[in-house]
């Protein structure tokens, strides 16, 4: 990196003002005396092939891109990483040589955060709700570990079925929302994992959370949303032990940080950064 360049690094995203991607990335940059400015780059559709054509620039150190664009942006890139086919998606670019190359950064930070608070994760058969591009990063990352098996729920079990079918996945099980179905699976899982998007607002849960009285006493409820959700309060008050969506968030970022600077990441100013700017925000 010159020393002169004042880098820029952003956040592609529709909308984007909630991201919390800055408010730890920063002081990360700031901590090794990088010169970048990490920036919220709203970012509609229509305007999705101009913004990444601007990471071509000299001063463009990287982007990381969220929701709605992880899979169109796949076709405005000129590579496209093993780890960001693995999962069918985008959260990452990286500007090699001219070129623009998508990485995946989520299926391995959600495992670096499940590895640091839930014990034994190859040992517990899992639940994953939800059969979009979340769902796809958990998968892969449950794979990783070694987890024995995955059960995929959704409220459109052929949605969940497509899923696994993408993933060539015949190992996994695909089933529907139905509250039997649900209940009996339950009973013999160990970790639930809400990939879904419901959860953000207060009051909302991705299942009846009664349904939670199913699962046996040393099952882990995680949770991708990076708040406390109605799903993880209830699962607490039932003694189950919980997660949410912070550490990932923050473990996938660190990998970002490195693909971008090539210098470690400084996890714990990372961390405490993420915790102060989700405070902020409550």
């Amino acid at each position: 990196m010159a020393a002169t360049t004042r880098w820029r690094i952003g956040v592609i995203g529709d909308p984007v003002a909630h991201s919390l991607s800055p408010d730890f990335q920063q002081p990360a940059l700031d901590a090794l005396r990088i010169p970048a400015q990490f920036e919220r780059w709203h970012t509609p559709a229509a305007t999705l092939p101009e913004r990444v054509a601007g990471l071509r620039a000299p001063d463009a150190l990287g982007a990381c891109v969220t929701v709605p664009h992880k899979l169109a942006v796949m076709a405005l890139l000129d590579e496209i990483a093993p780890s960001a086919r693995a999962v069918g998606a985008v959260n990452t670019i990286v500007p090699v040589e001219n070129r623009l190359v998508g990485e995946n950064t989520d299926a391995a930070g959600y495992a670096a955060a499940l590895r640091d608070v839930c014990p034994r994760p190859a040992s517990r058969p899992a639940v994953v709700l939800g059969a979009g591009g979340a769902a796809r990063a958990v998968i892969a990352a449950l794979r990783s570990l070694g987890v024995p098996a995955i059960t995929v729920a959704n409220r459109n079990p052929q949605r969940a079925a497509q899923l696994i079918d993408e993933l060539g996945a015949d190992d996994l099980t695909p089933i529907g929302m139905d509250r039997d179905d649900l209940r009996g699976r339950l009973a013999g899982t160990l970790l639930l994992v809400n990939a879904t998007s419901i959860g953000w607002k207060a009051g909302e849960a991705p299942l009846d959370v009664r349904l939670l009285d199913a699962l046996p006493p040393d099952a882990f409820v995680s949770d991708l949303t990076y708040r406390d959700t109605e799903l993880l309060r209830a699962a607490a008050e039932r003694g189950l032990a919980t997660q949410d969506g912070l550490g990932m968030l923050v473990h996938q970022g660190a990998l970002q940080f490195q693909m971008w600077t090539k210098q470690e990441a400084p996890l714990a100013i990372m961390w405490e950064a993420a915790i102060a700017g989700r405070a902020a925000r409550d």
